[in-house]
């Protein structure tokens, strides 16, 4: 982690002219993705183009359109992709699971199994200002069952705000609004997993030196499967405090919110490099998305490094239900 984190920074010899003067967010395009940047550091990126897969690994892993990495303000390297375990996580992303369309049962999550798949499409719009960096980009869910051969079945336009840092936290706007081409609706099935926000952290987290809490006072025991306005997922890092995190929000204005969630158990993944959670609209309930129509699902991300309360997430939520 320690070396790592070096690498968070453009120039290291930059790294406190950057902190100390300017904490405005800028945005690079690179040959692979869209790097997000707080002064020098590395915020986020977001990946364009397909990541490669481990020898040995079916090339339906690969995969572009999704966060990686999340870095944490004193640059700790909170996600992860291509877990040995379930190799189709890739950080922070949202594909939907169990999806029925014309009929047919459609998977866009796990990709090995070849029934679908999410990607990035093309680049809407992006700005970036004394207040905040944005994207926009288009995410293409293909249908690969298709009799005809393989259909875009859903649209996604996804946001990414990267605002300004003004404290000593990063504050990160993930808005997602989807529609269908097709002249049919596409049934989106109540499942455990799909949808929303979803977030597979750095493999150094475990039951043991990680903890998850909801708004409404469950952890890791009594999340799953329960509703929240938002959840604080936080472990050991390298960061000076000894921890790092994040705070996930579900604004009032979502489907189902307070919103379901999924939350791997304790003992998932034999106890280890197990911490997944995800905001997960269809969780309880499906949801039918009609041609014509657009659905948009918003949710904030406060990344930090120490402990952040219950009252400060509470107070955070309170903010973004504003807006």
């Amino acid at each position: 982690m320690r070396f790592k984190r070096l690498f968070c920074y453009s120039s290291f010899l930059l790294i406190l002219p950057a902190m100390a003067f300017s904490q405005k967010v800028t945005l690079e395009e690179t040959s692979t993705g869209f790097d997000f940047k707080s002064g020098n550091q590395l915020v986020l990126t977001y990946q364009t183009t397909m990541a490669g897969v481990p020898d040995g690994v079916k090339s339906e892993f690969s995969k572009s359109g999704f966060i990686h990495p999340l870095n944490s303000p004193s640059c700790q390297r909170l996600t992860r992709i291509q877990p040995p375990d379930h190799y189709h996580h890739y950080g922070i992303w949202g594909p939907w699971t169990k999806t029925t369309i014309e009929g047919r049962e459609v998977d866009f999550w796990n990709l090995g199994d070849g029934k679908g798949r999410v990607d990035f499409g093309k680049l809407i719009s992006k700005k970036a200002n004394k207040d905040f960096a944005e994207i926009v980009v288009r995410q293409n869910h293909m249908d690969l069952l298709a009799p005809s051969g393989p259909q875009l079945a859903l649209e996604e336009d996804l946001n990414i705000r990267v605002w300004t840092k003004k404290t000593e936290h990063f504050l990160i706007d993930y808005t997602t609004t989807i529609s269908t081409p097709l002249s049919s609706s596409v049934m989106l099935d109540a499942y455990r997993y799909g949808g929303g926000i979803g977030f597979r952290a750095t493999e150094i987290w475990d039951p043991s030196n990680s903890t998850i809490s909801t708004s409404e006072g469950l952890d890791r025991k009594g999340a799953d499967g329960s509703f929240a306005k938002w959840v604080i997922v936080q472990g050991v890092s390298d960061a000076a405090s000894g921890r790092s995190g994040i705070l996930f929000l579900s604004h009032p204005s979502n489907r189902s919110h307070p919103e379901p969630m999924r939350v791997w158990p304790e003992d998932s993944n034999d106890g280890k490099e197990n911490v997944f959670i995800e905001f997960c609209p269809i969780r309880h309930e499906s949801w039918e998305i009609l041609p014509g129509k657009k659905y948009t699902l918003k949710y904030r991300m406060v990344v930090f490094d120490g402990e952040l309360s219950t009252n400060e997430a509470e107070n955070y939520w309170k903010e973004f239900s504003k807006k």
